[in-house]
């Protein structure tokens, strides 16, 4: 079951202060912040990247999951926990201030060595 696009825009709409951007793949989504992947939205499900400061931010209210089939762990977060903006939006800030920037693709990295 594909995620719906009602759930994206909520969630989106949720995080709006921390300027995430929704981006579709395989009938799933991934959400950013500033470049950085930090979520995936799979059948409706917001499945947050696990950092240890995110743990300890969640604490008792820490839930893992499988975005998909083969996929690292990450934070699952309840349907309950979407409707609280600002915990949410904290979970997310948090993650992206303790995810690396995201590497740079073989092409790329080409015409960035021969300037």
């Amino acid at each position: 079951m594909a995620t719906s696009q009602s759930t994206v825009d909520y969630i989106v709409d949720q995080l709006a202060p921390l300027g995430v951007v929704a981006r579709k793949m395989f009938g799933e989504y991934a959400l950013y912040v500033e470049g950085k992947v930090v979520a995936l939205v799979c059948n409706d499900i917001l499945y947050v990247k696990i950092t240890e400061p995110g743990k300890m931010f969640v604490g008792k209210e820490y839930l893992e999951g499988f975005p998909y089939p083969g996929a690292k762990a990450a934070i699952r977060v309840a349907p309950e926990q979407l409707e609280d903006d600002e915990w949410l939006s904290e979970l997310i800030q948090i993650t992206a201030e303790n995810l690396p920037l995201p590497k740079q693709k073989g092409a790329l990295k080409n015409k960035a060595s021969k300037k």
